[in-house]
């Protein structure tokens, strides 16, 4: 019996619709699967000097993470500044879109996990076999801490060292100091290039340039306020002491303002800066825009009477969405930003900060890849000492009011440099007060 056209049309149409379904139906499916990851991040650099290589690690890491996670995929918005950041990141959080992982601000933190904007982190490390914390720099990693909970992972890390004016120091017949130098050091020789070097009757000449009261007590083991923010210890005499050792600086230049523009034209012996600072101005084309007509220098901070040669470390952190809907995703893209060797490794080819992680900069290899950056004849400073900088150095405090104590307590000190105030006695008053702000 001979088929109706109209029957043989059917079964022709029901024979392409079962090939166009099995082979449309799979990629339906990964489809409809797809996960978008949203990551926040700003452009440029956390410290603030040039990086037109921003973008470098983070593609890296996404391409080489969507690639072992077939079907997700990271988007991120590419022309937030860091100056808008917080902004953008707020409207964000209003809206209930705030990014699965994102990139978190040190004036940012505090106020983030306090509000529960971070995920907690302790379950999630507790529960990853493949997870060491011991690998980081135990104050990197302890910089992501809020009230004995982990919010967040370092990313990159920066500690402050000490700029050294060779040119000058050679000038004036000094020795460049060694790494293990004191409060006595740096002020003989402060005490010794300051001059008036013209004749005219101002000083022209200077010791040191941005030094205040916090590097001094970071590197006299001083700590100004309890972890938790409960209270403060202007009285200890540990930062009794920095802060006399401070005005103790700036009566060498009997009154007169130490500016910028003295230390840029080569007329300053000391300045501190961050690690980032010293590698951005080490090079090109950098070097040539500033600090070209003096050779220069970085070593560790002085160390006071009490303490060791030690500075402020920096940290930038990332964290996770509270309310993300990915949790296991989001946890293993932050552990390839912040914890995969060959991703850290990157920051030294393509940002100015040092890895968080100990094994990683503290590498033969890193120190190649800065060396690469230098003139021939430069000093670089070393791996382990660089590292030892970093694993000993002081974090500030991760409590709620620290950004208003702080900027209360500069603004007193400030007072007592100027005004000739007993720096005892006005550091009792300042105890009270700030305790009673602390307290309320």
């Amino acid at each position: 019996m001979r088929m109706r056209p109209l029957y043989k049309k059917m079964l022709a149409g029901a024979a392409v619709f079962l090939l166009l379904a099995g082979v449309l139906l799979p990629e339906l499916r990964i489809r409809k699967k797809e996960v978008v990851l949203e990551f926040g991040m700003f452009t440029g650099s956390n410290w603030d000097v040039a990086n037109a290589n921003s973008f470098i690690i983070i593609d890296e890491a996404i391409e080489r993470f969507e690639k072992e996670h077939p079907g997700v995929r990271i988007h991120y918005y590419s022309g937030v500044r860091k100056a808008d950041y917080s902004e953008w990141f707020s409207r964000k959080l209003l809206a209930g879109k705030e990014p699965d992982v994102f990139m978190v601000l040190g004036t940012d933190f505090n106020q983030f996990s306090s509000l529960g904007v971070m995920k907690n982190l302790d379950e999630l490390m507790a529960q990853d076999p493949d997870f060491d914390k011991e690998k980081y720099f135990s104050s990197a990693f302890r910089t992501g801490q809020y009230g004995g909970v982990q919010y967040a992972l370092p990313y990159e890390t920066v500690p402050t060292l000490m700029f050294v004016n060779k040119t000058l120091l050679t000038k004036e017949g000094i020795e460049m100091p060694d790494q293990d130098w004191t409060w006595e050091k740096m002020y003989d020789i402060c005490q010794r290039v300051t001059k008036d070097v013209d004749g005219d009757g101002i000083l022209d000449q200077f010791g040191i340039y941005n030094y205040d009261w916090m590097d001094a007590v970071c590197s006299n083991g001083g700590e100004v306020f309890q972890a938790d923010g409960s209270e403060c210890y202007f009285t200890d005499d540990r930062i009794v002491e920095s802060v006399k050792y401070i005005r103790q600086l700036n009566e060498l230049y009997q009154g007169q303002k130490v500016v910028r523009e003295d230390f840029n034209g080569g007329n300053v012996a000391f300045m501190p800066l961050t690690f980032a600072e010293y590698r951005t101005y080490k090079t090109y084309p950098y070097k040539i825009k500033r600090y070209a007509n003096f050779r220069w220098d970085c070593i560790t901070m002085p160390s006071g009477s009490q303490g060791e040669n030690l500075s402020q470390v920096d940290t930038l952190l990332m964290g996770i969405s509270a309310s993300t809907k990915e949790e296991e995703l989001a946890w293993e893209f932050l552990k390839l930003l912040t914890y995969d060797e060959a991703i850290q490794t990157e920051i030294f080819r393509y940002s100015q900060g040092a890895s968080v992680l100990k094994a990683v900069t503290q590498s033969r290899e890193v120190e190649s890849i800065v060396q690469e950056d230098m003139e021939e004849g430069d000093t670089v400073i070393s791996g382990n000492l660089l590292g030892r900088v970093i694993e000993e150095g002081q974090i500030e405090p991760q409590f709620k009011k620290y950004e208003q104590a702080k900027a209360l307590s500069d603004n007193e000190i400030s007072k007592i440099m100027e005004n000739d105030k007993t720096v005892d006695s006005s550091l009792k008053i300042l105890q009270r007060e700030i305790n009673s702000y602390l307290q309320q």
